[in-house]
């Protein structure tokens, strides 16, 4: 299922080289780290911070967030204590700690715990998600009424994916995923090419039982992993 699907197009290279990185993972495994992320602020920090791995200060992610800066200064030593951010070396004007991510990559392992502190996590990103769409929305129904032009449909892209996977498949699904976006990281964070707009994507991955649940109440048999059913153009 996809919502605006842009029609197809010729394929564009990576407006940059891939980022020279050392990789470093910064995962998280403590309940109570997991469950000490389940705030929508703190999640934009660190969606930001790693995602463009470029340092801010408090006063920039509060202005990003809608906090003060002395709410924000709070949330980053929360962060700071389970080891997902670190100041930063400050240029310039030195009167304002600067912060940055502790490594390139951030991930989240429950190791499937009974409290799944994870899922308020998910709901929060959900959230965020929601929140983009509509401020876009908005943003282009302003332009929309002041005779402005807006972007097409390939701006905005939707899409469900119904597969049957192996342990190993999705494993090496995500891989291959993952891999394939650092491809359109920018080389210098520091240096947006001209024209690129900044550009939010979610990918993600659950199993779906209820296909299961429904075959058992009907007392067919269970699916073959070599029956793949699937629709659409790929993650959002």
């Amino acid at each position: 299922m996809n919502a605006e699907t842009p029609k197809a197009e010729s394929v564009v290279p990576p407006v940059a080289k891939r980022r020279p990185r050392p990789e470093k993972k910064v995962e998280i495994t403590d309940p109570k780290a997991i469950r000490a992320l389940a705030h929508a602020a703190r999640l934009e920090v660190i969606s930001e911070l790693y995602s463009t791995q470029v340092s801010r200060t408090a006063t920039e992610l509060a202005a990003q967030t809608g906090l003060t800066p002395s709410a924000m200064s709070y949330h980053l030593r929360a962060l700071q204590k389970w080891g997902i951010v670190v100041p930063a070396a400050t240029a310039g004007d030195a009167r304002e700690r600067r912060w940055k991510a502790a490594g390139t990559d951030f991930t989240i392992n429950s190791g499937g715990g009974v409290a799944s502190p994870e899922f308020a996590v998910l709901d929060l990103e959900l959230d965020a998600f929601r929140r983009r769409v509509n401020a876009y929305a908005r943003t282009r129904d302003e332009r929309r009424e002041r005779g402005g032009a807006t972007d097409g449909p390939s701006s905005v892209v939707l899409a469900s994916n119904l597969l049957y996977l192996t342990p190993a498949q999705r494993t090496e699904l995500t891989e291959r995923l993952f891999d394939l976006l650092r491809d359109y990281e920018l080389e210098d964070p520091d240096r947006v090419p001209e024209g690129a707009q900044r550009m939010a994507t979610m990918w993600s991955m659950i199993p779906d039982d209820r296909g299961n649940a429904a075959a058992a109440a009907a007392g067919s048999p269970k699916p073959v992993p070599e029956a793949a059913a699937g629709s659409g153009d790929g993650p959002a």
